[in-house]
C-alpha cells in the first residue's frame, strides 16, 4: 500500500532539500535565499537548472544523476507527487538536487537575475483555453527573463501538439532562436539528428510520458534560447486544439481552435 498524503507532507517538512512556499503562505514576504542558492544551499558555483511543473521529479533526479557538476531544482505546487523524487534524491544522497513547492506564477520571487542557467518544462498542461496560463506564454517568458541568464535555454517536452505548435509560433513571432525541434522525438528521423548527449538527456522518461507513449502518442521536443532584449508579443493565430484526452487531463475548451 502506498504512503498516505499526510505522511508524505510530514516527510517533506523534515527533508533538508525541500522548500515549501505556496502562494498563500508567501504573500509579499521576500524569500531569504533568493540570490543565494549557490552559497546557502548547494555550496558551489555550478549552474542551476529548474524543472517547472516537475510532478514526481523524474527529470530533476534523472538529470542530477547525469550531471553531478550542475545543480537541479524541481518546482511544483503538488507536494504529494513531489515526495517521490524528493525521497529518491535523499536516499541516493544527491547533493545537487533541491525541490521547491510553490506556484509557478510567482517563481521569480525565488531567484535573482542571472541565477538560473536553464529551464525544463516537462509535460506541462497545455492550457488551451487561456494563453497566460501556458508555461511557454510570453506572460511566463517575461518572468523567466527576470532570473534566467541572458540567452538561457528553455526546454519543452510535451505530448500536446497544441502546446508545441503554440510555442513554435510564439518563438517565431518574437525571433527567439530555436536550436532544435521535433514532432516525434522517439520516431521518424529525430534519433539520427540528436547527439549522444541529447539522446541521453531526452531518454529520461516521466511516469506520465510513459502512459502517453503506451497509448501511441508522439512526444514532441523543442529547445530554444531566451534573450533578454526586446518586447515579447503573443502570436495572433488560431491553433487547432488537441483532439484527444490526455492522461488524466480534459480538453478544457469546447471550441475547435484556440490562441
Amino acid at each position: 500500500m502506498g504512503k498516505g498524503k499526510l505522511a508524505k507532507f510530514a516527510d517533506m517538512e523534515r527533508y533538508p532539500h525541500v522548500f515549501e512556499y505556496p502562494w498563500a503562505a508567501v504573500a509579499d514576504v521576500p524569500f531569504a535565499m533568493k540570490g543565494r542558492w549557490h552559497e546557502d544551499f548547494f555550496r558551489n558555483a555550478n549552474p542551476i537548472v529548474l524543472e517547472l511543473g516537475c510532478g514526481r521529479g523524474e527529470y530533476t533526479v534523472g538529470l542530477a544523476r547525469l550531471y553531478p557538476e550542475r545543480n537541479f531544482i524541481g518546482v511544483d505546487i503538488k507536494g504529494a507527487r513531489m515526495w517521490t523524487g524528493a525521497t529518491e534524491a535523499l536516499r541516493e544522497g544527491l547533493a545537487n538536487v533541491a525541490f521547491l513547492r510553490t506556484n509557478i506564477e510567482i517563481i521569480d520571487r525565488f531567484f535573482a537575475p542571472g541565477e538560473v542557467a536553464e529551464i525544463w518544462l516537462t509535460f506541462s498542461d497545455p492550457q488551451m483555453k487561456k494563453a497566460t496560463k501556458r508555461l511557454t506564454s510570453t506572460y511566463f517568458m517575461e518572468r523567466y527573463r527576470r532570473f534566467l541568464t541572458d540567452g538561457g535555454r528553455v526546454h519543452l517536452k510535451t505530448d500536446s501538439n497544441f502546446l508545441f505548435t503554440y510555442t513554435a509560433l510564439m518563438a517565431e513571432r518574437n525571433g527567439l532562436p530555436v536550436e532544435f525541434a521535433t514532432t516525434d522525438l522517439y520516431g521518424g528521423d529525430a534519433a539520427g539528428v540528436l547527439g549522444e548527449e541529447e539522446a541521453r538527456i531526452l531518454g529520461i522518461r516521466t511516469y506520465y510520458e510513459q502512459q502517453w507513449m503506451d497509448r501511441g502518442l508522439a512526444i514532441r521536443y523543442m529547445r530554444l534560447r531566451l534573450p533578454h532584449a526586446g518586447a515579447l508579443a503573443e502570436p495572433d493565430v488560431d491553433i487547432e486544439l488537441d483532439d484527444y484526452r490526455s492522461y488524466n487531463r480534459s480538453k478544457r475548451s469546447g471550441s475547435a481552435t484556440g490562441r
